[in-house]
């Protein structure tokens, strides 16, 4: 990892690094401190002595060299955000008069739908019987509350055995936010038992829900190796992550309910924009419908007929 050197600039960055692994999880303060480092160094190529002179002539030039280098959208959108996370704290330390960074636009992100497992065939792959060890029973209870509860792999993999009860599960989700989310029978019933068995891999002394054959907590790696792994083993013709699973638990949840604002709570949304990016696969979904099925929909097409009508729609 890269270290900060102790100049001016950068014992403030420490400082605010410090306050910040107070409330933040250790990757974030990891990735702030990645964003950092390049800021502090490129400050301090620039001639900045002191944070007082950070400016936003200084945020957009830097940005935009960050930029030329190639860093992706979805990068630049979070160095943005550490800047402008670090340039609040030397506002509250009196550093500065008021945070640069906010007079900077965010970079404009790629909109990808997310692509979640057909309905049908993600229950047929989710009740392909296995072979009932304590690790099969654990990786079906992993499978089952994933879809069952939408949960992100943080979410799972940070689960204590005391956040899980018959009927829903804690988590702390993104920004340290706590939600509580409800358990589905089947995943209630994959739970109960897996709770049967998981003593015969546990450490008497460790609290985590989901473990490993070390008897220890279950790492964000293994899991995704694991689901990858039993994708393969079940015959499931694509790649399985978790975050697939959440896909489809809100995609499914929506289709089903048209509940919006539901499905926001349930996956921890804080705004609905975030959410509302299933209402586009729903409207795509019910697109290709009526494109199949409405008799005024399609005509039929000779070879000639090359032209489309999309190119005469601005």
């Amino acid at each position: 990892m890269s270290q900060i050197t102790e100049s001016p600039l950068a014992t403030e960055v420490s400082a605010f690094l410090n306050e910040l692994a107070q409330a933040a999880s250790p990757t974030t303060v990891t990735a702030y401190r990645r964003d950092l480092v390049a800021l502090t160094q490129w400050a301090e190529i620039q001639g900045l002595e002191a944070w007082e002179d950070f400016d936003v002539g200084l945020v957009r030039r830097f940005l935009g060299q960050e930029r030329m280098r190639g860093l992706a959208p979805r990068s630049l959108a979070r160095r943005r955000a550490a800047l402008s996370r670090f340039a609040d704290h030397l506002v509250r330390r009196g550093r500065l008069s008021h945070n640069p960074v906010s007079l900077t636009q965010a970079p404009r992100q790629p909109r990808h739908l997310p692509h979640p497992v057909d309905i049908d065939r993600l229950n047929q792959f989710l009740d392909t019987p296995h072979d009932d060890s304590p690790l099969a029973r654990r990786d079906q209870a992993m499978l089952e509350l994933l879809y069952s509860s939408g949960l992100r792999l943080a979410e799972l993999a940070a689960l204590d055995l005391g956040e899980v009860d018959a009927r829903r599960v804690r988590v702390i989700g993104k920004g340290s936010k706590p939600r509580q989310v409800p358990v589905g029978r089947r995943a209630h019933d994959a739970l109960s038992a897996w709770l049967k068995v998981r003593g015969h891999l546990a450490a008497p002394d460790e609290p985590a829900l989901f473990v490993g054959q070390q008897g220890r907590r279950l790492g964000h790696r293994a899991i995704q190796k694991r689901l990858a792994l039993l994708a393969q083993e079940r015959g499931l013709a694509e790649h399985l992550h978790p975050h697939r699973l959440r896909h489809s638990f809100a995609s499914h949840l929506l289709e089903s309910s048209q509940d919006l604002r539901a499905v926001q709570e349930l996956l921890g949304h804080a705004n609905l924009s975030t959410t509302q990016i299933y209402t586009r696969l729903d409207w795509q979904h019910l697109a290709e419908s009526y494109d199949a099925a409405h008799p005024r929909a399609q005509r039929r097409r000779s070879p000639a007929d090359d032209t489309s009508l999309d190119d005469s729609f601005p």
